[in-house]
Parts: structure tokens; C-alpha cells; sequence
């Protein structure tokens, strides 16, 4: 579940390169917001702390009520960062 949950997200966050309507990007954080939270849930579980907090702060970034307004260009950073990310973790350890 962790795998395609990861894959999901990275190809969610890859896709707002793209021009896309604004409820796009509004459903992708709304998900992302989610997805995050289980897999801090899921990491803290399995005593990975940093792992975790990360995690953790990621829901903050993304989530949809409170939205931190920094402007496209620093969201597309933001968002091929987290995508990396996700997939290096796929890459790094084998998930359960």
C-alpha cells in the first residue's frame, strides 16, 4: 500500500508542472495531506522518528485549510523535491 502510495503522489506532484485548473492543485494537496499523514502514521509506527517528522511536516505544507501561498515557481521546487524524495525512498529499502 506504502509503494503505490508513494508512486501515486510522485506522479500527482510531477503533473503540477503542467498548466493545470486550479482544482487540480486542490485536490493534490487535499491527497498529498492524506497520503502524508499515513505514511507518518505508518513510519512512526515502525519507530522511524526523522522519517516521520518529515512526513509530518509535509502534511503542514500541503494541507489544503491554511494554504502558504509561495507563489508557482517555489511550489514547482517544492513539488519535484517531494516527488524525488518519494521515489528515492522507493529505491533505498524494499517496503512491506
Amino acid at each position: 500500500m506504502e509503494r503505490s502510495l508513494k508512486i501515486l503522489l510522485a506522479f500527482l506532484l510531477f503533473f503540477c508542472l503542467l498548466d493545470m485548473p486550479y482544482g487540480y492543485y486542490q485536490l493534490v494537496r487535499f491527497i498529498a495531506m492524506i497520503s502524508f499523514s499515513y505514511l507518518a502514521f505508518k513510519s512512526y509506527n515502525r519507530k522511524e522518528e526523522l522519517i516521520a517528522f518529515i512526513y509530518g511536516s509535509l502534511v503542514i505544507l500541503f494541507q489544503p485549510i491554511f494554504k502558504m501561498s509561495l507563489g508557482r515557481d517555489i511550489w514547482n521546487i517544492v513539488d519535484v523535491i517531494v516527488a524525488v524524495g518519494l521515489i528515492i525512498t522507493l529505491l533505498r529499502r524494499p517496503m512491506k
